[in-house]
């Protein structure tokens, strides 16, 4: 493998591991500033023990999506340098908005947050929790900002040869942008309700027992978080579809070779048919010997709101966008093995076909487990059989799945840019990935890629070691001991005691 195909594969790998940690914060930080605004509200001590337990975990998850996402920033200074120098006068602003503005209010908050049970009054304790909750939202805005102007440029004009932003709010308020931003907090939010189903699910099912003497021990607790989590997650499911179709429109505008990429459409259609399942190989361009299971108009439908809209397939796009942007690379020694060569601006069908399809059929799973859970827990039902858990707790994985296709399908779909053109925008305003990567050797990027991926096994086998720990050790592991006999948390000063 050469540098750039490297380098996009380190990219890509902290990239993604990155994002597990990521929706589950900001997913669970807002349940966990909901459920400690029901106990300060109501006093029932069952949302205090959810808030101790969730609250565990989200530490947790976040000191390890703080780890990794120092190490994101540094790509774009290690392996893309020739992108950082092109776009930084630009890019720059939102990611120091987001160090500056949300990352830092989000680190005091949560320190007081942590530091805070037993020293800060409740309510100023509970506006910490929602301060925190609102800056890792604040945070996903700035960093989503920062990549809707690598696929739509806006705000920005050329000035020796550069991109200069001349309009922080065109920047910040691209409707791109704001696409995003509510389908990717409805995945955050999917993520962590299927992570409270699946957890809250094991406990329950582990006290289901009548017989057993502990079987009530906090199973207020899990039947409250299971039942949240579920509806939280259907309702998540109900908002991604939605702003999904939002999206699906813009891109028909913007990044119309993604659209055909995401739907393997080789010839242009006028009804356009959405593709259900394809059997054969998307890869080949003619798509003869490709059968396809569809929905009659439904393409059209979602690129333009009629069923008769005209889809161009990915065929006829080659040659527009050639005709935009050129056949060949620079002949520039820069490039290395790719100057001078023709360019391919198909993305990697196999990849935005599937991904595509895993996106929204592992989303349609996880909200189908999440309501499955709530018809099997009514009128306080707890099943017996091994299968309930099982179901719920790997049903955990599902939105994780599904975001992280997702990604894969927005990021490798507007190949081979990196930076996206903008059809209405900037003339010239676009950068293609071959460009944007630094000088380097094959052997340099060999070791960083290899030791970043080492390390991060590393990380995640903490993580998980610390999440089962805590999973295992229940609302027990999390609250203080019982004073004099008592009850745990049964006292204010107690119950505020970390």
């Amino acid at each position: 493998m050469d540098v750039l195909e490297l380098a996009r594969w380190q990219f890509g790998i902290t990239t993604v591991y990155h994002f597990l940690m990521v929706p589950l914060t900001i997913g669970l930080s807002v349940l966990v500033a909901g459920m400690q605004t029901a106990w300060v509200r109501t006093g029932n001590e069952r949302y205090f023990k959810m808030t101790k337990f969730w609250g565990k975990l989200l530490l947790v998850n976040f000191a390890m999506g703080v780890v990794t996402g120092i190490v994101q920033e540094f790509q774009f200074g290690m392996t893309w340098s020739a992108y950082s120098r092109f776009v930084g006068d630009v890019f720059g602003a939102p990611l120091a908005m987001e160090g500056l503005v949300a990352f830092f209010v989000e680190s005091t908050f949560l320190g007081l947050w942590i530091f805070g049970w037993d020293r800060l009054p409740k309510r100023v304790h509970l506006a910490c929790a929602w301060a925190f909750a609102l800056a890792t939202m604040a945070s996903a805005y700035f960093i989503l900002a920062a990549n809707s102007w690598m696929q739509h440029p806006v705000g920005v004009e050329f000035v020796n040869g550069k991109p200069t932003m001349n309009s922080i709010f065109a920047v910040l308020g691209n409707n791109t942008a704001l696409a995003a931003i509510p389908h990717t907090l409805a995945g955050a939010f999917s993520v962590a309700a299927a992570f409270l189903v699946g957890v809250a699910g094991w406990h329950l099912w582990r006290r289901r027992s009548a017989s057993d003497s502990d079987a009530g021990v906090h199973r207020d607790v899990w039947r409250a978080s299971l039942r949240l989590g579920a509806w939280v997650g259907i309702a998540a499911f109900a908002v991604l579809a939605i702003t999904g179709d939002t999206q699906g429109k813009l891109m028909f505008q913007q990044q119309p070779m993604k659209m055909a990429s995401a739907e393997a459409l080789c010839h242009t259609e006028k009804p356009a048919s959405f593709s259900i399942l394809a059997i054969g190989d998307v890869a080949g361009a003619n798509c003869e010997d490709v059968k396809t299971f569809t929905v009659p108009a439904l393409l059209s439908f979602l690129a333009h709101n009629d069923f008769s809209t005209e889809v161009p397939g990915v065929e006829n796009l080659i040659g527009q966008y050639q005709a935009k942007y050129g056949t060949n690379y620079p002949n520039d020694p820069d490039l290395g093995p790719l100057a001078g060569k023709p360019i391919d601006y198909v993305p990697n069908l196999p990849v935005t076909y599937w991904g595509f399809r895993a996106m929204i059929g592992f989303g349609a799973i996880g909200a189908g487990i999440g309501l499955l859970a709530l018809w099997l827990t009514r009128r306080g039902r707890i099943p017996s059989g091994r299968l309930f858990p099982l179901l719920l707790v790997a049903g955990i994985a599902t939105p994780f799945i599904g975001n992280s296709a997702g990604w894969i399908f927005t990021e490798m779909g507007r190949q081979p840019f990196v930076v996206a053109p903008n059809p209405t925008g900037v003339e010239g305003m676009w950068m293609f990935t071959a460009q944007a990567v630094s000088k380097l050797s094959v052997g340099e990027v060999w070791t960083s890629l290899i030791s970043l991926t080492v390390l991060y096994l590393g990380l995640g086998v903490v993580e998980l070691f610390l999440m089962r720990k805590y999973v295992r050790g229940g609302i027990e592991g999390v609250l203080p001991p019982p004073a004099h006999g008592g009850e745990a948390g049964s006292d204010d000063k107690l119950s505020f005691a970390y």
